[in-house]
């Protein structure tokens, strides 16, 4: 479907790519956001989210969402309210695929991890990590670094949480490449991808709760919002066991929530006038949200989920076992560095930060189960949390 809102990003007036490619339709009629879209569903960054954590990290259970699920249920989501928007579609699905490439092994963990051994050397962040993942470290073009995205593409990448007044080194290094206007607003569909994400892990953060033994059905009835999701559900579905209830609830409360977004984002946009892309990035405020009300009922589910589940008392002790890892493995990597197979050993910077964060660079790249392997081949055994 063709977007149809003045306010959607056009494929045919794209800011371009850093590189000219000429002759690129050589590979079959698609227009500058599908090849970008194609692009990351076929880079390896991208397959290497199917053993990176999402909630649960190196899950036994085959059930469990990881990055890479997620990052397609996210896709699914966004795409969806692009359309009821009239917005690009194939940018909404290229920005949340690509969302999470960024992130290291274990996740949240992992990233502070790496931070704290960059201490001192620009430190870590995933959203400029993803930067520096799809502009310098995958390659698979021959003459050019990255996989020479159009400008869109990143500007949504950088910035879909909103302006970024001091970006970190790895973010700033990209706009200095390819500036991306860093201190705007970014496009309607960056916006959308980005609470598309809060939506995806709202909900199915809470199915694999439930499915973990770490949350019941009885404690997430004491957040407002899914008791009366549960209530309506059960109403719908007389005398159903709770077990075959629970995918109903997190289906409506998805489209709660995706109905909410649909009708406020339309309000903002009616009420501030923007009638072009330009017009959006310097609105001056986010145009994609929820309305007041589903903004408050969505926090209060955000402290829920972090004080019974992202931070249940397992959870904590397998993100202490995960950092722990993680900085192993990068003190094994800075004393030795002939540890790291040939293609990164003989591109290492000798100076510093470029040294240390090169190793970085290999570690963030890493699934959990290849950096548990790492760690117990280089720095011995560690005792693992249950789920392992």
């Amino acid at each position: 479907m063709k977007p149809i809102s003045p306010c959607a990003c056009m494929p045919g007036q794209t800011r371009g790519r850093l590189h000219p490619e000429p002759g690129g339709g050589a590979r079959g009629p698609r227009d500058a956001f599908q090849r970008d879209r194609d692009r990351i569903i076929h880079s390896i960054s991208f397959r290497r989210l199917r053993h990176k954590t999402q909630v649960f990290m190196a899950p036994d259970g085959d059930h469990f969402r990881v990055r890479l699920t997620h990052s397609l249920e996210v896709a699914q989501i966004g795409r969806a309210i692009a359309r009821a928007l009239g917005l690009n579609e194939d940018l909404t699905e290229a920005l949340c695929l690509a969302h999470d490439i960024g992130h290291p092994p274990f996740g949240h963990a992992g990233e502070d991890a790496l931070e704290a051994a960059l201490a001192g050397k620009g430190g870590f962040d995933h959203n400029g990590h993803t930067l520096r993942t799809l502009t310098v470290l995958e390659n698979p073009y021959p003459a050019w670094d990255g996989l020479n995205l159009t400008w869109d593409t990143l500007e949504g990448l950088a910035k879909h949480n909103g302006p970024i007044h001091e970006p970190q080194w790895a973010l700033a290094a990209a706009d200095a490449a390819f500036p991306l206007e860093l201190d705007s607003w970014p496009s309607l569909e960056a916006q959308v991808a980005a609470i598309a994400d809060d939506i995806a892990y709202d909900n199915h953060d809470i199915d694999d709760g439930l499915r973990a033994g770490l949350l019941s059905l009885d404690q997430i009835m004491a957040v407002p919002m899914i008791a009366g999701a549960w209530r309506e559900v059960e109403g719908r579905f007389p005398g159903v066991s709770a077990k075959r209830l629970t995918g109903e609830l997190i289906r409506s409360q998805i489209g709660a929530m995706v109905n909410d977004l649909i009708g406020e984002t339309r309000r903002r946009v009616a009420e501030s006038g923007v009638s072009t892309v330009d017009e959006v990035r310097s609105a001056g405020r986010c145009l994609a949200g929820f309305s007041p009300e589903m903004r408050d009922a969505e926090r209060g589910l955000k402290r829920f989920m972090y004080a019974n589940l992202y931070h249940h008392p397992s959870q904590l002790a397998a993100a202490d076992a995960a950092r722990r890892v993680v900085s192993g493995l990068f003190a094994a990597y800075a004393d030795d560095p002939a540890r790291m197979p040939a293609e990164w050993r003989d591109a290492l910077p000798e100076a510093e930060p470029w040294r240390s964060r090169h190793i970085a660079d290999f570690i963030a790249g890493m699934t959990d189960r290849y950096a548990i392997a790492r760690y117990r081949e280089l720095c011995g055994s560690i005792e693992l949390p249950e789920g392992f």
